[in-house]
């Protein structure tokens, strides 16, 4: 037998050795998984910075994503796959593994190709996924109903086949571009234009009249910085419909350079399809003024809105709507373009003298929609100087118009703006014009301010004199403070008519006061403000429906005479002339 205390001895070495081994089990279980994230954390690093270098390198416009919005097939191996690449030109699609070989086998779209021997194109076929809904160009049933790799689309007329009918196609390799044939620029004109030895305007028209009879290609300009940050899967879907040399980010390229494009189209022809906000617009347009500085006005394109922004006047006052959150289709978007009519607009000279001991250069702005002073603006600069220190913040229209909202409230509150009369003296056409009690003045060029309300004409109950986009001459108004402008936006009162004048002279004589032009805010001390006349532009009017329904009310209180005799020079229309 054991003698005494052996036993507990044995117990005691078992105890520890149990605790040893369970502590070297727990200690396992937790480093393992800790090593395992860090070794995948690593690797999807590596991976993710090879893929990104082979992207920047390859021919096609690849774009990552860890789930297809829909069934999606790799075009190399025909396998169903849930993440994986695409691009955003022609639509290939491929998994990670497939992903080089689709590369190297799948040619993209071409932006530049000699023609066929008759001058036209030729079809580009990517076999499967084609779109929901699409209907065979030979038999007009339904393709990709399948659940496979299955049917055809062409890239460039975005017509789509059964594998079993292209044989039975007529004049199967005849491509006429499809329904947007006026928009796009053929990869056949861009290889005519390079091997031109000389180069003028003569030999763009004669080379566009190969394109057709109306041909008027547009350029896209995103901003992706722009509303609800739409710009990226925008520039994704025109580079789908259109030839991808005509899609730009202003994110990576300025407008100056994009609009350089316009020197090798037909002059005249042109047109610009902005997607951003108002700021995005002057932007674009300041870009065309200085086009016209160096001599190409032939060539100087007319510009069309789709709206990204926050406020979008602009874009209201010519038809656009007040902001696009993608409820009408892309293709919806151009066909609105081809019905668009011409109209001009004026563009203004804002200058800005501070006054001090010593001379400074005036500050120049243009604008095109409106300056204020006061209550519009201070809640402007509150709004601006926030989303430049949060700018993830700023991400949707409505948030950015609760935001609005709030800082009117407090304003309502503190009134910074008031005694604005006895601060400021206004000059129309050189005649001084006495105010009353204000907090705020708002020079408009345009119809709509503030986010959709029409200012000048106010609720409609007083005749005034009408506004045109052409006539050379701005409107001028007062408000009493942020309440007033909350009851303007809502049409429960009237702004105070200052009057229409061909140069505004403000001078403010002291303390420092918030100010605006077309939504860019800035403080300022004391000093003289001009607003002459710049240039004028030609814009795109859309005369149908908006893209979305914030206007609605206000075109149901249009007067009886707006709306029997719809003109461009009559309200709700812009008041430009038709070229």
């Amino acid at each position: 037998p054991p003698r005494k205390g052996e036993g507990v001895t044995g117990n005691q070495s078992e105890g520890l050795i149990s605790e040893w081994t369970l502590l070297f089990w727990t200690s396992l279980a937790v480093i393992i998984p800790v090593v395992i994230t860090l070794w995948c954390s690593t690797q999807r690093s590596k991976r993710k910075i090879h893929t990104k270098e082979f992207f920047r390198k390859s021919k096609h416009g690849w774009h990552y994503t860890d789930l297809f919005h829909k069934p999606t097939y790799c075009c190399v191996c025909s396998q169903h796959i849930l993440n994986g690449a695409f691009c955003d030109c022609c639509g290939v699609c491929a998994d990670e593994q497939c992903l080089r070989r689709a590369d190297r086998s799948l040619v993209c779209k071409e932006i530049m190709a000699p023609p066929r021997s008759n001058g036209t194109s030729e079809h580009h076929w990517v076999r499967g996924n084609v779109p929901l809904a699409s209907y065979c160009l030979v038999c007009e049933l339904q393709c990709g109903t399948q659940p496979k790799l299955c049917d055809f689309r062409c890239i460039w007329c975005q017509s789509t086949v059964h594998d079993d009918c292209i044989p039975s196609m007529t004049d199967r390799g005849r491509c006429d571009l499809g329904e947007f044939r006026s928009l796009i620029i053929p990869h056949h004109y861009l290889y005519n234009v390079n091997k031109l030895r000389r180069r003028h305007p003569e030999d763009y028209s004669k080379l566009g009249s190969s394109c057709g009879r109306g041909w008027t290609p547009v350029l896209v300009l995103a901003n992706t910085r722009s509303g609800n940050n739409m710009g990226d899967d925008l520039l994704k879907q025109f580079r789908i419909l259109l030839n991808p040399v005509q899609v730009f980010d202003l994110s990576k390229l300025a407008p100056s350079k994009a609009l350089q494009l316009c020197t090798l189209l037909p002059p005249g022809s042109v047109r610009v399809l902005v997607c951003g906000g108002d700021g995005t617009v002057g932007w674009v347009l300041d870009a065309i003024d200085a086009m016209k500085l160096k001599g190409q006005d032939p060539f100087i394109p007319q510009v069309t809105i789709l709206p990204l922004g926050t406020g979008n006047d602009l874009s209201n006052t010519l038809g656009w709507g007040s902001g696009y959150a993608g409820e009408i289709a892309v293709e919806q978007v151009l066909r609105n373009i081809l019905d668009a009519e011409v109209v001009k607009m004026d563009r203004w000279k804002v200058q800005v003298a501070s006054k001090g001991l010593y001379f400074r250069k005036p500050k120049v702005l243009s604008m095109n929609n409106y300056f204020s002073v006061g209550p519009d603006a201070l809640m402007a600069l509150n709004f601006h100087t926030h989303r430049e220190k949060t700018p993830s913040f700023f991400s949707s229209r409505i948030l950015n118009k609760v935001v609005y909202f709030l800082y009117g409230t407090k304003d309502c509150l503190v009134q910074e703006c008031k005694d604005l009369d006895k601060r400021i003296e206004l000059e129309l056409d050189g005649e001084r014009v006495r105010l009353p009690s204000l907090e705020g003045v708002i020079v408009c060029n345009i119809g709509y301010w503030g986010g959709g309300c029409r200012l000048w004409e106010g609720m409609g109950d007083e005749p005034c004199p009408p506004t045109r986009l052409d006539d050379g001459l701005l409107e001028v108004v007062g408000v009493f403070g942020s309440f007033h402008c909350a009851q303007i936006q809502v049409k429960m009162a009237n702004p105070v008519r200052l009057g229409q004048a061909h140069t505004v002279r403000l001078v403010l004589k002291s303390s420092r006061m918030p100010m605006q032009v077309d939504g860019e805010p800035w403080a300022q001390g004391p000093c003289t403000i001009t607003i002459t006349h710049k240039t004028q532009v030609h814009m795109l009017y859309h005369g149908g429906e908006q893209t979305d329904d914030d206007d609605d009310d206000d075109d149901a209180d249009t007067s009886a005479s707006e709306t029997e005799s719809p003109g461009p020079h009559d309200s709700p229309r812009p008041r430009g002339a038709r070229l």
